[in-house]
Parts: structure tokens; C-alpha cells; sequence
């Protein structure tokens, strides 16, 4: 056998083994921005997309399509919350791109609107699932160290108002998701998760959130101020109620990355100002380029568990 055909073979069994060449660790380069901005486009062409309602029947069916397009296994976690307008039929969506080690990282966002006449919802609601949705393409060829499961979560959005029903008219997925997950023992494997919410607006501005694990926190903000993106991740902290909650309860370590100033006196949040006139491709993309350039230091991080339990250095 020549040493030419041996070095064909051997290339032949590296790419098999790893599913190809494009098996390569993802780079920034590979999320594109107009491509999230037209998956948004296309979310808000559907018209307001309350949980229960036809406008998000067909947002699920896009997002499934999607999802399956980029060749991931599609899984359903559907089920039917009680609300202060009775019972609505509310499904989570999770494209799933499998690890070689056991544990699992939970990219989220959520792709429900407010109930709302004439709420179009591009930042608050299309642009995590376009985000996500992008990223979920950008990985789909990967082979991660640890599984990733890209979740659409339904119900963020409360049906009547936050504070109702005890405070739980709102985040009905992730409290569902993480309640089925811890019950049949899948939450067991989630090293964290990361939440994007409302991460669209062309003045981009994510303040740290308060309520996500510090060194989750400390982790992103490094990675955004060393590779230029240390404009859009600010200093100041915030607190905020969101679909990360759930799962910090339960014991995971969860980061939201969400840009709660939307608007001059954040004057656009939950209201029909709300379009595609006010979001940005390249905000999503900041985002996602974040995301993308964390992971391999996430991944070590669960290599080396002692790591997470030292003292955050936030700058």
C-alpha cells in the first residue's frame, strides 16, 4: 500500500469519525447576521403569536422545519398549562446536537408574544428564537465535547399579568421543562444553561443579570471584552424574572443574556412598537458570536469542576 493511499485512508476514517470536515469547532465568522434577522422577519410576518394561538401553531411548525433542515433530532415537550384564561396547549421545541461526554448545555430563548392585539414582538419574542435558531445551524455539524440542546420555550409571557396566580402567570415552559427534567432524572446531566431574551435592539446594552450565577456572569463578560464586544456587555447589574429561573432553582448554573433597555425610556418593551424596524442582525450576532467563542471555555470549565467554585473576578 503507498504512503499516499495510507494517508487517504487515514483521512477518510478522521472525517468519518467526526462526521465530516465541517465537524470543526464552530468560529464567530459562521453565525450570520442576516440569516437571524430573516428568521425573525419571517417570525413577525406570522403576526402576534400568544401561546395557544394558529400564529404560533405556524411558528412551531417553522421552528421545527428549521431545526430538522439543519439535520438535529427534534423533540417535543408539550403539554397544557392551567392560566388565569383557562388551560392553553403550550409545547417547548428542543433540536438536540449530541456530545461525546454525558452532560448536556441548554441554549434557550423563548417564542411566545405578550397577549396583546397588534403586538408584533420582534425584539421580545422573535429575536431569541432567531438567535438560537442560528446558532442551532451554526452547531448542527459540530462535534461538541457536550451534548447541546437548543430550547424554544413556550409561555414566557404571562397570560394575564405577571404577579397573577401567585406570581406564576409567566415562564410556563422552562417551569414545565425543568420540573419533567428533574422528575425523570435528565437534569441530572444540564451543566448550565444560557438564556437570551430580547438581545435584537440596534443600541444593543446587556447588563450583567443579577439573579444568573456569578461565575457564569464573570465567564461571558471575559470572553465579550477579549474578543471586542466589551461595548454591548456592560458593567452594571441588573435583576431580572425570566425562563432562567426555573433551572437555577433546581441547581443549574444559568446566565440570561437580555437587553431589558429597549427604547428611549425603555419605551418599546410590550408595546406595538415593538418591529422590525427596531431590531438588528448584527445585535443577534454579537450575541451569538459570545455565545459561540464561550463554549470551548465552558466546556473546560466541566472539565474541571473546582474551577466554577472559585471566588467570581468580575471587572
Amino acid at each position: 500500500m503507498s504512503t499516499r493511499l495510507t494517508a487517504a485512508l487515514l483521512l477518510s476514517l478522521v472525517v468519518s469519525c467526526q462526521g465530516g470536515i465541517n465537524a470543526s469547532p464552530p468560529k464567530p465568522a459562521d453565525f450570520h447576521a442576516d440569516r437571524a434577522f430573516e428568521h425573525a422577519k419571517k417570525l413577525v410576518a406570522f403576526g402576534p403569536r400568544p401561546s395557544g394561538s394558529d400564529a404560533i401553531a405556524k411558528t412551531q411548525a417553522y421552528i421545527e422545519d428549521e431545526l430538522k433542515s439543519y439535520g438535529l433530532n427534534v423533540s417535543e415537550d408539550a403539554f397544557t398549562a392551567t392560566t388565569p384564561k383557562g388551560q392553553i396547549a403550550m409545547k417547548n421545541i428542543i433540536g438536540h446536537v449530541e456530545g461525546s461526554k454525558p452532560g448536556i448545555v441548554i441554549v434557550s430563548g423563548h417564542y411566545d408574544t405578550k397577549l396583546q392585539p397588534g403586538f408584533l414582538g420582534a425584539n421580545d419574542g422573535a429575536s431569541s428564537a432567531a438567535t438560537v435558531l442560528e446558532l442551532a445551524r451554526v452547531f448542527a455539524k459540530s462535534k461538541p465535547e457536550y451534548s447541546l440542546w437548543f430550547v424554544f420555550f413556550d409561555g414566557e409571557e404571562a397570560v394575564e399579568d405577571w404577579s397573577a396566580m401567585n406570581g406564576e402567570d409567566n415562564t410556563y415552559g422552562s417551569r414545565h421543562m425543568a420540573a419533567k427534567m428533574k422528575a425523570d432524572g435528565t437534569l441530572n446531566r444540564v451543566k448550565a444553561l444560557v438564556l437570551v431574551d430580547m438581545i435584537g435592539d440596534k443600541q444593543l446594552n446587556i447588563k450583567r443579570e443579577g439573579e444568573s450565577t456569578p461565575w457564569m456572569v464573570e465567564l461571558f463578560w471575559n470572553t465579550a471584552k477579549a474578543s471586542g464586544y466589551e461595548k454591548a456587555f456592560v458593567k452594571q447589574e441588573q435583576f431580572i424574572s425570566d425562563d432562567h429561573l426555573p433551572f437555577r432553582d433546581a441547581g443549574v448554573p444559568v446566565l440570561d443574556l437580555i437587553d431589558f433597555d429597549y427604547g428611549p425610556q425603555h419605551s418599546y418593551w410590550h408595546t406595538n412598537d415593538d418591529t422590525l424596524d427596531k431590531i438588528s442582525g448584527e445585535s443577534m450576532k454579537t450575541v451569538g458570536d459570545v455565545i459561540i467563542l464561550t463554549m470551548p471555555e465552558l466546556f473546560k470549565r466541566f472539565n474541571n469542576p473546582s474551577a466554577q467554585a472559585k471566588k467570581p473576578d468580575v471587572q
